[in-house]
């Protein structure tokens, strides 16, 4: 089956289209990526995603525009893939992540009302079917959060299938907005799947992307290649200090957002920087410290062994001093790309959601219930018809 997996990260630097040919049931499959490409955002839309996730009141005519908004682009990330690389049978968007609230505790003291994770992404389903005229499969998160789970990672299973080693233990890490790792046991495929361990690291790209939008007056969205924090000396104190955010000393199943790692974490950020007389770039450099300590601090406290070999996803791999600073703090460890290994980086998430929107028509369980902390198994996925002829 030709399948389109979609996906914008918390980045919000725009949409991930990856068309794939998958084969197989279950676990043992065949996943191959045919094609890819990147659709940016419309400007406007792009800052109207942020302004929201930053926290930005918002009425609610306003955000059914914006969700339907989000819907067409996707559908012009899907249709522009089609016109490039040939026709799809499926499309699996996991659309724009807004707003993420992990599992809390009782809501009342002396209740015992659970909280349900909360997770809400814009960019229905429904709209993008009828667009693109194909059956749509969205809103991966809500089964597995009606389990009792987070709803997050999602992408540790895409790792199991594709990424596990007969000998080696491996984290696979995601470096976009958020960061998040899967790590595999070694594992022969002749057993039965082995108990993989995940979760969200904290922050990757989103502090640093802030950062470099704020200090450029918006010319800039990203450090591309790492150029500002190569030219920069981080401080190692404020790194110190920032490792001790409450997140950081919270066990897995754990996920995170922008709601903890974005804007006011950045304005917190950059008050310590004036307060010691950093510069841009030295602010820059210790932002891209603190993102690969970070990863590094949460595997030596949560894993029982570190991994022989890290692989690397998402846009964080494409910078050379962010892995050259994981591999610093992880000398014990290979890390590398997945790209190095076979498996696209750059579109490693939407081959993800690719895989469990087949999974869906499946009817195949597609979350790991010892990473997103579900009671269980569950399908995820809701599937909408188109309805109407264009």
């Amino acid at each position: 089956m030709r399948v389109i997996g979609l996906i914008s990260g918390t980045s919000v630097d725009g949409i991930d289209a990856a068309l794939v040919e998958l084969e197989g049931q279950g676990y043992d499959l065949s996943v191959t990526l045919l094609d890819g490409l990147t659709w940016p955002y419309p400007a406007e839309l792009q800052q109207q995603i942020l302004a929201l996730c930053a926290g930005e009141p918002v009425g609610l005519e306003r955000l059914a525009h914006l969700d339907d908004a989000v819907a067409h682009s996707f559908a012009d990330a899907a249709q522009a893939l089609m016109a490039q690389a040939g026709p799809a049978e499926l499309v699996a968007s996991h659309g724009q992540t807004v707003f993420h609230r992990p599992v809390g505790r009782p809501s009342l003291p002396g209740r015992g009302d659970i909280q349900l994770g909360y997770s809400l992404q814009l960019g229905r389903g429904a709209v993008l079917a009828q667009r693109v005229q194909l059956p749509t499969v969205s809103d991966f998160r809500q089964a597995d959060i009606e389990a009792g789970g987070e709803g997050a990672p999602l992408a540790p299973v895409l790792d199991l299938c594709l990424l596990s080693h007969p000998t080696e233990r491996r984290c696979v890490q995601n470096l976009g907005g958020i960061g998040n790792v899967a790590y595999l046991p070694p594992w022969d495929r002749q057993s039965p799947a082995p108990k993989v361990l995940g979760w969200d690291t904290g922050p990757a790209n989103s502090l640093i992307d802030i950062a470099m939008h704020t200090l450029s007056e918006g010319t800039l969205a990203y450090d591309r290649d790492g150029a500002w924090a190569a030219q920069g000396t981080p401080c190692q104190a404020l790194i110190e200090a920032w490792l001790e955010h409450p997140y950081f000393l919270q066990p897995p199943p754990k996920s995170t957002g922008r709601e903890l790692f974005g804007w006011d974490f950045f304005q917190r950020c950059q008050q310590d920087a004036r307060a010691r007389g950093l510069s841009a770039v030295d602010l820059v450099a210790t932002l891209t410290e603190f993102t690969a300590a970070s990863v590094a601090q949460e595997y030596r406290t949560f894993l029982a062994a570190l991994p022989d070999r890290v692989l690397v996803g998402g846009g964080g791999s494409h910078n050379p001093v962010l892995m050259a600073r994981l591999q610093a703090h992880l000398p014990e460890s290979a890390v590398q790309t997945t790209d190095e290994v076979g498996l696209s980086a750059s579109y490693k998430e939407a081959i993800a959601f690719a895989m469990l929107g087949y999974w869906h028509c499946q009817r195949f369980a597609g979350n790991l219930p010892a990473v997103t902390g579900a009671s269980g198994p569950v399908v995820l996925g809701h599937l909408s018809h188109p309805r109407l002829s264009l």
